[in-house]
């Protein structure tokens, strides 16, 4: 059956590798099963039922790319986009989570629609690439900010904004400690080292009193306070707009990104280029993301740590398929998920910045009018704590530039669009 379902001969794998590499995967992204439902709840969602909309939403993700595309590629609720429903749409401009849910909801239909169709190779090859890497950097420092401040080594002052808090407190100390061994262990190719690094920051702070141990395995808390709890009326005001693109542009380019950067890394790209079952690929993340939408959390999308099972040779949606089964028996160490203190995951968040800072490698420095726009765009992220409002900036910014520096050729017209579009909104919409 699994011969037939997969084709591993085809792919020249067998069972037992492709359940090796999907644990494998499973270790190095089982972080967000703690770290998603800590980010959510600063949304006011209910921890625990985000912990199983997390897990559940991640294993039918894995599930959908397994039996739609057949690739070893993973999928949970990708971080930034949580960073963004939580801080920004809730906190910051005071919608519910529930709107949120919706807008994330909005956001995975129109996806699956230009998945569907040629608009998303346009949108996508309409981008510079400069500005491509921008974003993945700007949502990178924009994680780090909130790491830090999870940690209490940056704390708000009314002279300079921002400063450091208590050095020699213990949050700070563990988040310290935490960062280092995470970096350690990476660095050491040690299997699982992220999640290592938040338990060993746990158990030493259960230990020294720090920290309320509530145990590590249970029946799963309810999922009802998330379950289809998303307001999609509420989701279609004229301000979400901004809100529901922003959720639709990252997961587009992160995912997309994702897809042919794993697909190279796997052996599965065409002499030309192409991805084979690409447009699958992506209708399987677009479909998670509407899922988890009414499953309880926000914009579900596929995970660079599947690289990690493909290094270990997974090469069919069977090693998927594993880690949706180890996403549902992580369902019973809910006790353990609330044992865990923020500063225990704070090291994990501005691990996933440093590698997301990479991006700034590939910008064109040497052409100031595409480093310039790129730069704008990256700071803009955390100075305003916003990722919606560093794309608008970056996208006017590059238009403008492009424009007085005389090379409005170089525009493509839907950067050009968006930008004056992102104009108007901030003419007109409050």
């Amino acid at each position: 059956m699994l011969e037939r379902l997969f084709k591993l001969s085809e792919n020249k794998t067998t069972v037992r590798t492709e359940i090796v590499a999907g644990i494998t995967t499973f270790l190095t992204m089982a972080y967000i099963i703690f770290v998603n439902p800590d980010i959510l709840s600063k949304a006011g969602m209910p921890f625990g039922a985000v912990f199983v909309a997390t897990c559940v939403a991640a294993a039918i993700g894995c599930l959908l790319m397994a039996f739609l595309a057949n690739y070893p590629i993973a999928l949970a609720p990708g971080m930034g986009l949580n960073a963004y429903f939580a801080f920004v749409v809730v906190g910051k401009m005071h919608f519910s989570w529930q709107v949120a849910l919706g807008c994330v909801f909005f956001s995975g239909i129109i996806f699956f629609i230009i998945s569907v169709l040629p608009i998303r190779e346009w949108i996508v090859n309409a981008i510079p690439k400069s500005l491509k890497m921008a974003i993945a950097a700007g949502i990178g420092l924009f994680l780090a900010l909130i790491a830090l401040k999870n940690a209490g080594i940056v704390v708000g002052d009314p002279a300079t904004l921002v400063t450091h808090g208590n050095l020699k407190s213990w949050p700070v100390l563990m988040a310290t400690f935490g960062f280092a061994l995470i970096v350690a262990l990476e660095y050491r190719k040690v299997l699982g080292g992220v999640i290592i690094g938040i338990l060993v920051v746990t158990i030493i702070s259960i230990i020294a009193g720090q920290q309320k141990f509530a145990g590590v395995f249970d029946v799963p808390p309810s999922i009802a306070p998330v379950f289809v709890q998303m307001d999609l009326a509420g989701a279609l005001g004229v301000g979400l707009v901004t809100v529901v693109f922003t959720f639709l542009f990252i997961d587009l380019f992160d995912n997309t990104g994702t897809l042919i950067a794993l697909a190279h890394r796997g052996g599965f790209m065409r002499p030309d280029g192409t991805v084979p079952r690409l447009r699958n690929a992506l209708m399987a993340d677009s479909a998670a993301a509407m899922i988890g939408a009414a499953v309880g959390t926000s914009t579900t999308t596929s995970y660079i740590e599947s690289a990690s099972g493909i290094n270990s040779g997974g090469r069919t949606g069977l090693t998927a398929l594993t880690v949706a089964v180890l996403f549902l028996l992580a369902l019973f160490v809910a006790p353990l998920a609330g044992s865990i203190p923020p500063y225990a995951t704070a090291p994990a968040l501005l691990y996933v910045a440093c590698l997301m800072m990479r991006g700034l490698v590939e910008v064109e420095w040497n052409d100031i009018t595409e480093a310039a726009p790129a730069v704008i765009t990256a700071i803009a992220m955390p100075f305003t704590f916003s990722i919606a409002e560093g794309i608008a900036f970056g996208f006017i910014a590059y238009t403008v530039i492009k424009l007085v520096a005389g090379k409005l050729g170089e525009i493509h017209p839907a950067v050009g669009i968006l930008a004056v579009l992102f104009v108007i909104k901030y003419v007109f919409i409050p």
